[in-house]
This record gives structure tokens, sequence and C-alpha cells, in this order.
């Protein structure tokens, strides 16, 4: 992975004229086209004052899992952490939302707008014991990128 090329590509969709909505698919689409395990990419984020996430922008499989309690599967334990959440093997999960069979393992980071976490990029990937660091930098500088702008 050369995270130094994805960043210069993320830097151009998030500064393009696009409307947010149109960013977000923008960015969801590229990485699960360039990252080869990145099987689905998503965007969740806090659905107004409920204590709960909205699934937003994604691509990948269709998900029914478009609202998700704070506190449920691994995307609403970020939502309550504020930390990054890297599962190399959802079965070894117990608080785990399954989105499908295929998926083996999932990595979420946190979106943080003045401080506070208004949502998060989610990855399901086909493959076991897949992410690294270098995915943690690269959907770290995302979502630090979209504070900025969101």
């Amino acid at each position: 992975m050369n995270t130094d090329i994805l960043k210069k590509e993320i830097d151009n969709i998030i500064s393009s004229d696009n409307k947010t909505a149109q960013k977000l698919q923008a960015i969801c689409d590229y990485l699960e086209s360039e990252i080869s395990y990145y099987d689905w990419v998503g965007f969740y984020f806090k659905n107004g004052d409920k204590n709960e996430l909205k699934l937003a922008q994604y691509t990948g499989e269709e998900t029914e899992h478009v609202i998700i309690p704070f506190g449920k599967g691994i995307c609403g334990q970020v939502a309550v952490s504020n930390e990054n959440f890297v599962v190399q093997d959802v079965t070894a999960q117990d608080n785990y939302i399954s989105c499908g069979w295929k998926v083996k393992s999932e990595i979420v980071i946190p979106i943080f707008v003045n401080g506070e976490n208004i949502g998060q990029i989610d990855i399901d990937s086909h493959t076991a014991n897949t992410f690294s660091s270098k995915d943690e930098e690269i959907l770290e500088y995302i979502c630090k990128k979209l504070s900025q702008t969101l």
C-alpha cells in the first residue's frame, strides 16, 4: 500500500467542489477500488441527538445495519470509546454485528470535529488478519482531513 499516493488522491477528493455526500461516496469508491482487501467501505455518523449511528455513504454489499445503537457492534463501541478498533478476526468478538458471512476482519476509525466524535469510517474485509498500521495511518489521515471540512 502506497500511502503517499492514497493521501494525494484523498486530498484531491476532499478539496474538490463536490458536496460533502459526493466526497464521502468518492472516498468509499476510491478505497474499495484501490485496496484489494477493502470489501466494504462506509461512513456512519451520529444520528442527531440520539445515541445511535446512521449509515451514510458506502460501497460494497448492501447492509441491513443502517442504524447502530451506541455500544453495539464494532461501530457502536467506537462511538463510545472514541478510539480506533481493529478486529483481525470477527469471530473472536463477542459484541460483533455480522454484516455477512464473508466478513472476516473489520477496522473502524472515529472522526472528530472540535473534539467530538461525530462519526466514523468502517472497513470490512473478507480476509482475516489483514489490517496493518498502514491501514490505520491512511484511515486516520482521511478522518482528520474530513474533520476540517465537516
